[in-house]
């Protein structure tokens, strides 16, 4: 007989549902697609500069508890709809983690949180979230990292980041050319903000790749190409990259491909050094070069939580605290809420 060549190192494999049956079992209706069309609507006029609103994307930095993640999305509703004047505040609901090495990779892949990926749960439960989270009039934003998750979740979601680590991929790059929302390419790890560049120029033309319909099938996807991507400022291995020069340096990269400059500036990662505590300085910094004049400065991201800072994952899951944060520390919410007081404020509305 001869040596098996097929599958060498899979231990099994499992029938996954359909993005139908999931979102036939839970639907998305009428008067919700019409909310999330008009939060993406809102959001590509922010990019555009038709729009003067600032765009706060704020919310944990990963989702693993859905009930503290309804009491945060409830609280930030609330700002959402007070200050609506001047900022358009947008839930991040982020699912997956891309990992350097090992560690938790999200609430999709492993709900449970204890290594027994049931990821046809997770993906259950996240869309359910993400209809109650709509259903609050607040607009969801994630980060795209699985190419096969978006056939589930990507009708509820109003804006979407591809991550600095896949930034440079081609597969990322052609899966956002067919999106239906706004998409934000972070700039690499290393800083590089060529590559964030390259990726809004890739993601605005037509594609052809390789995916899953409704159905589950295998097909190949031709898309028309997205115009709403734009850039956004993580820092780097460097250090950060919000100064002003900064700025002028996104700024020029994006009109030399003919791209009305737009950028998002990322409070957390490499621009607070990877502190939590510095995430209002950064918040702070990009609120003052928008009203100096860079209109470029669209808006910011914030890894915000019910809770201040971070806790592991420990054995005994009913130990974690309520609304903290188990992967990246997140600033809590007392002061989110005055971040966003005071910007309104200082932005008049």
């Amino acid at each position: 007989m001869p040596r098996d060549i097929y599958n060498v190192n899979i231990e099994s494999q499992l029938p996954l549902v359909s993005p139908l049956n999931l979102k036939s079992a839970l639907p998305v209706n009428a008067e919700l697609a019409e909310l999330i069309i008009g939060f993406r609507d809102d959001i590509i006029r922010i990019l555009n500069h038709d729009d003067d609103r600032f765009l706060v994307i704020a919310g944990p930095c990963s989702i693993h508890d859905p009930d503290a993640a309804l009491d945060y999305a409830g609280r930030l509703a609330a700002l959402r709809d007070r200050y609506s004047e001047s900022m358009n505040v947008v839930m991040r609901v982020y699912f997956e983690k891309p990992r350097t090495s090992l560690g938790w990779r999200g609430f999709i892949v492993d709900p449970y949180l204890d290594g027994s990926y049931n990821i046809q749960e997770g993906l259950k439960e996240a869309r359910r979230l993400l209809i109650e989270i709509g259903k609050m009039g607040l607009p969801a934003g994630t980060e795209v990292l699985d190419p096969i998750i978006p056939q589930y979740i990507a009708d509820l979601i109003s804006w979407s980041a591809i991550g600095a680590r896949t930034t440079e991929s081609q597969t990322h790059r052609e899966i956002s050319s067919g999106l239906s929302m706004p998409v934000g390419f972070k700039n690499g790890t290393d800083g590089d903000l060529s590559k964030a560049a390259n990726a809004v120029q890739s993601a605005q033309h037509g594609h052809s790749f390789i995916g899953i319909d409704q159905d589950g099938r295998t097909c190949i996807f031709k898309t028309h190409g997205n115009r709403s991507g734009h850039i956004i400022m993580r820092g780097g291995s460097g250090g950060p990259n919000y100064y002003e020069e900064d700025i002028e340096k996104a700024e020029e990269l994006l009109s030399d491909i003919g791209t009305k400059p737009s950028i998002v500036i990322d409070c957390s990662h490499a621009n607070s050094g990877k502190n939590h505590k510095r995430q209002s300085r950064v918040f702070r910094a990009a609120l003052d070069l928008r009203i100096r004049g860079h209109n470029s400065v669209r808006g910011v991201m914030l890894e915000s939580n019910i809770a201040s800072g971070k806790q592991d994952i420990s054995q005994n899951l009913s130990s974690l605290k309520y609304g903290l944060s188990i992967t990246d520390a997140c600033i809590g919410w007392e002061e989110t809420e005055d971040l966003i007081t005071r910007a309104a404020q200082e932005l008049g509305g």
